[in-house]
């Protein structure tokens, strides 16, 4: 992997992390990360979206619909 450089983007420091990477992480572009530092490294993990994130944009109605149809009792990916 070719050695990267820590640049200035804005008033932050940033690093360009090349797709290849990303793919091997099973990250996204516009996906929410934690970044933390942990001895000595850098360490960067997807977050998981609260519940109400998942149902944003969905009327409190629709819900209730969709859940006394049923559809909204099956597991994911069931």
């Amino acid at each position: 992997m070719p050695l990267r450089i820590i640049k200035r983007w804005g008033d932050s420091p940033a690093v360009r992390i090349p797709m290849a990477v990303m793919k091997d992480a099973g990250l996204n572009l516009e996906q929410a990360v934690q970044v933390r530092a942990e001895r000595g490294c850098i360490i960067i993990e997807p977050t998981s979206p609260a519940l109400d994130d998942l149902f944003h944009g969905i009327a409190a109605e629709g819900r209730r619909a969709a859940e006394e149809r049923g559809q909204a009792i099956s597991p994911v990916g069931a």
